[in-house]
């Protein structure tokens, strides 16, 4: 049975190259080059493994090559299968 729950998930992704470039640029252009690879990088990744309109993306990380996702146990399933994806981990509250 599918469930249909949504959590944040967080979602980091395999090494590279064109991160580290841009990673190693530390002018303005750079970061502004860098914050928008990866927008598009998980937008496409996510576009073209889950159903538009079935998640909700609501951050992509800088410091890590990653982003947080609001999707449900069978998406992050499908996602920890996409070869681009090393890690997909369900956020959890600490106590």
């Amino acid at each position: 049975m599918e469930s249909t729950k949504t959590e944040p998930y967080f979602v980091f992704m395999n090494h590279d190259p064109e991160y580290e470039r841009l990673r190693a640029d530390r002018t303005n252009r750079g970061v502004q080059e860098l914050d928008l690879y990866l927008s598009r990088k998980h937008d496409e990744l996510l576009a073209n493994t889950l159903e538009a309109g079935s998640y909700k993306k609501t951050l992509s990380f800088v410091i890590v090559d990653g982003f947080s996702v609001d999707i449900t146990e069978d998406q992050a399933n499908v996602l920890r299968s996409a070869e681009e994806v090393r890690i997909v981990e369900k956020n959890q509250e600490l106590a």
